[in-house]
């Protein structure tokens, strides 16, 4: 392509006479988005490799080609069935090459051509094209230049209703009194679907075409008369509030003359004085006032006047500086902490510390303290004590499922119903900014798409930085430095890790049977006695009734199932009294059946002699310890290792290192060579419908497989916990208490631990120690010594399983 300047700016201009003979074959441009009418002068951007080739082309020819429309504007590599058949033969008028090889060109529509064959396809579509000539019109009738004047009028109605009327563009439709030209002029300037253009385009009947253009021309002056009437409505209604804003202000200054107050000066009257009695933070007083300006300017009904209200509410209902005095009497505090809960020496000890360092140093920006322990155990209570203690009032949220992080950061007030997250909620709720306010089921946390609530605790749980938490909806800083945050959970392995580091994590492991009966004795029944409407000679309960429903009747490490229990004997007591029957009444072993039932817990597996393949595990659940059987069994079969009881992967993991343990040390069990290639191993937890997971079953796993090896029983008084190595070690554990006293309600009289857990035995409870012997160990060889005996050799294998 020959170049005119350094710009590659090429103006092309027709002859003098005019003529442009068209040839038969030429490029093909297809287009998106457009489809091109006679006379119709366009610019058209070039970046497709395919279409730059057929501009250059049809600059070194003859500067005509054929653009046609594509059906499918997506398509960026279109074929031959993406583009419609029929499209517009232009000239291009004007070309500027862009630096990165693209063209802008200009082209004007000459006439319609279709496609009758595709010569050249790969470099770019080269066409052969037939030219489409309308169809002779005979001397216009009355009719069609009816039709010709209707069109005319409704392009005037339409450009006056945009306001784009002019007189040369009347005297240019005045001009045209070829019906196919007229058509092919509007049909270029309406805004039609691609598929309406190009049915307009295929039609070759001047008249049917002027036809199919009168009936979209009356549609569009129908939508542009609607679009006005809409426009028309919304500028009056702006006008009117306007105006009935300028008369209430009119009105306003007529009352304020004559010393007469509506009620709207009131409302802005009462809103001043509570911001200035409400001794704000210079922060909120300035965003106060900002809003009280915008109140007064807006009309009282408006939606936005009512967002406004419940802001400056929340403002001031907030207790800004507002705080109780802390009393905090030591000796007080623990006899409160002694008389409304019984043991937990340690836990109560931990908190009369905190109360003496806040008590001497008040200004202290002290841990934030996390309760974890199983359900039951007291863990609200102490958070209730901890406020009575130091005279402040409490408040209690429950984060278990929340997802949202709005739930703790508020929202944002362009949304309808939006309002301040639950901390700002329980500060106005208390109407102090130093409560004790508790999180409960902090472990419960979730997220989801609308954000993580556990990072947006961060701020407000971080002592360093909630001296200016930021709410959403109040977008001021709000001082949480005072606040005492105690929070509650029943693990902490669910806790993120970044809000586990600002806690202080307080254990509440459970109660032993003593302490349970010792906390019935004094708080649970005289409270279901009260509650139930008894008095208290009306009913006693012999101990060792009280112990069978402990036993038998709840299986937990807190108390709240025996206090149901309790409740159930007392309600039913309440009945016989009822019906008139004399008392007191006496509760003993004999008749409490009568009044519970059958006992509801019973041992998972028959213990009563120890048995071959069947070990006693320990695990650590949310509600506290618990005995995990663990039955391992060989069947004939290929050397299969088969693990079944719903557990997770880490247990399996464990179960496959026990069985690499004992291969690797068969020579020890007198196992033959062979010994595993002939039988299939299935190691089973029962209880499959419960998932079960965790680095503490190794052992158990182990002493399991190995008994069933050599046959030989394992001792039923027996529990251990503890993760192996391939080399036999026995690794530490967690949640040593938990599990003891778990071990102590299933009837266990010894326990197999890690060596490197004997400095936790100091904190298990003494009656425990009494009740069960601890058997630190280092190595597996150690675990079966004691759970299974000395002489591990297999016996020799019987006749009956020997393998034909």
């Amino acid at each position: 392509m020959a170049e005119t300047d350094k710009d590659d700016l090429v103006s092309l201009l027709e002859d003098d006479d005019g003529n442009i003979e068209i040839p038969e074959t030429m490029p093909l441009l297809p287009v998106r988005d457009v489809v091109v009418f006679i006379d119709m002068v366009l610019p058209l951007f070039i970046g497709r490799e395919r279409s730059v080739r057929a501009v250059d082309r049809s600059m070194g020819e003859n500067r005509l080609l054929l653009l046609s429309t594509q059906k499918d504007p997506s398509v960026e590599d279109p074929k031959p069935d993406d583009i419609y058949r029929v499209g517009t033969i232009c000239r291009i008028l004007r070309i500027l090459k862009l630096p990165d090889g693209h063209f802008k060109v200009l082209v004007q529509g000459l006439e319609k051509g279709r496609i009758k064959r595709f010569l050249k396809k790969k470099e770019f579509y080269n066409v052969k094209v037939e030219v489409i000539t309308d169809s002779p019109v005979p001397e216009l009738q009355l009719e069609h230049q009816a039709l010709m004047r209707n069109i005319r009028e409704n392009c005037e109605k339409i450009l006056t209703i945009r306001g784009e009327y002019s007189t040369e563009i009347g005297i240019l439709l005045d001009d045209i009194e070829d019906p196919g030209k007229l058509a092919d002029l509007v049909s270029s300037n309406l805004k039609l679907k691609i598929d309406e253009a190009q049915g307009l385009l295929e039609i070759s009947d001047p008249i049917e075409r002027l036809q199919k253009v009168n009936d979209y021309l009356s549609r569009e002056v129908d939508l542009s008369m609607m679009q006005a009437k809409i426009q028309s409505e919304v500028r009056d209604e702006i006008s009117k509030n306007q105006r009935d804003y300028f008369l209430r202000e009119q009105v306003r200054a007529i009352n304020k003359e004559l010393g007469e107050f509506d009620d709207r000066g009131e409302e802005i009257t009462e809103y001043q004085k509570q911001i200035k009695k409400a001794k704000l933070p210079n922060e909120a007083a300035r965003e106060a006032d900002k809003q009280l300006r915008r109140l007064e300017m807006m009309h009282p009904d408006s939606s936005e006047a009512s967002v406004i209200r419940t802001y400056l509410d929340w403002i001031l209902d907030l207790p800004w500086g507002k705080m109780t005095r802390d009393k905090i009497d030591i000796p007080a505090a623990k006899k409160a902490l002694d008389k409304h809960h019984y043991g937990l020496e340690k836990i109560k000890d931990r908190i009369l510390e905190y109360l003496s360092v806040r008590k001497l140093n008040p200004q202290k920006k002290g841990q934030i303290l996390c309760f974890a322990g199983p359900p039951g155990v007291g863990k609200t209570s102490l958070g209730q004590a901890i406020a009575k203690a130091m005279n402040r009032k409490f408040f209690r949220v429950s984060l278990g499922g929340i997802r949202d992080e709005a739930e703790i950061r508020g929202h944002r007030r362009t949304y309808i119903g939006a309002m301040p997250g639950r901390i700002l909620q329980g500060l106005k709720q208390c109407g102090s900014s130093n409560p004790v306010f508790m999180m409960d089921e902090i472990d419960k946390i979730g997220s989801d798409f609308r954000g993580d609530p556990s990072s947006a605790l961060l701020e407000a749980l971080d002592p360093e930085q909630n001296d200016s938490f930021s709410d959403h909806y109040l977008n001021l800083s709000y001082d949480l430095s005072h606040v005492l945050f105690i929070l509650t959970a029943n693990v902490i392995d669910t806790i993120p890790s970044a809000l586990l580091d600002r806690m202080e994590v307080i254990h509440l492991s459970g109660y032993t049977l003593e302490e349970k009966m010792a906390i019935a004795e004094s708080f649970l029944l005289p409270r279901q006695i009260r509650d139930n409407g008894l008095k208290k000679k009306n009913l006693a309960i012999s101990d060792g009734a009280m112990q069978q429903i402990i036993e038998q009747y709840t299986f937990e490490s807190g108390l709240r199932n025996l206090e149901r229990e309790l409740g159930a004997i007392c309600r039913k007591i309440a009945r016989k009294i009822a019906e008139n029957e004399k008392g007191p009444f006496r509760i003993t072993r004999t008749n409490l059946h009568s009044l519970l039932g059958p006992p509801k817990f019973i041992p998972e597996m028959d213990q009563e002699e120890s048995q071959v393949g069947l070990a006693s595990g320990l695990a650590w659940t949310s509600v506290g310890g618990e005995v995990l059987y663990i039955e391992a069994t060989l069947l004939e079969g290929k050397g299969d290792l088969i693990i079944t009881g719903q557990i997770g992967d880490v247990m399996q993991e464990s179960a496959r290192a026990v069985v690499s343990y004992a291969r690797a040390h068969r020579e020890e069990f007198g196992i033959k060579k062979d010994f595993f290639e002939n039988l299939d191993i299935h190691i089973h937890v029962p209880a499959g419908a419960i998932p079960k997971d965790g680095p503490s079953a190794g052992i158990a796993m182990a002493t399991a497989l190995i008994s069933a090896i050599t046959q030989r029983p394992v001792d039923t008084e027996v529990a251990m916990t503890g993760e192996i190595t391939l080399r036999g070690r026995v690794l530490p554990i967690g949640g040593l208490r938990e599990k003891s006293l778990g071990a102590l309600r299933s009837g266990i009289k010894k326990i197999i631990i890690p060596e490197k857990n004997r400095s936790d035995l100091s904190e298990i409870p003494k009656n425990v120690k009494r009740k069960i012997k601890f058997f630190p160990v280092s190595h597996i060889n150690e675990v079966l010594a004691i759970a299974i005996g000395e002489n591990l050799k297999a016996p020799a294998p019987s006749k009956s399983r020997k393998r034909k």
